[in-house]
């Protein structure tokens, strides 16, 4: 959107006046009120959805134990894929757990070895 340099306040004064001799007399069908009764509500217009939920229809038992066999294939499959990428994840970290573990163990024997015993 390009903005208009301020226009001088008598040009702007001469483009009200067009505009009101565009539109000539109506102003009185603006200043009407409006008889808020004389508005319909949309409910009034509008068609009422019945209560109860319409009835989906069944698929044919084959296509169902299908879809079924299909859901339960790519379920063992996501597990599968998952069980992998975990593993993959512990084989990856086993050397830093190991050396963590080890050096815990270490000093831990160390501070035992240093305490007078009572």
């Amino acid at each position: 959107m390009t903005q208009t340099p301020p226009r001088k306040p008598a040009q702007l004064l001469d483009d009200l006046e067009s505009i009101r001799a565009l539109l000539g007399d109506e102003q009185d069908s603006l200043n009407e009120t409006l008889d808020p009764d004389s508005i319909p509500l949309l409910s009034e217009i509008v068609e009422s959805v019945p209560d109860e939920p319409l009835e989906e229809p069944r698929e044919p038992a084959v296509r169902t134990a299908f879809r079924t066999l299909a859901e339960r294939h790519l379920d063992h499959e996501l597990r599968t894929a998952a069980q992998l990428i975990l593993q993959e994840v512990i084989d990856d970290f086993v050397p830093q757990i190991e050396a963590e573990l080890r050096h815990r163990l270490e000093d831990r024997a160390e501070r035992l070895i240093r305490s007078p015993r009572r």
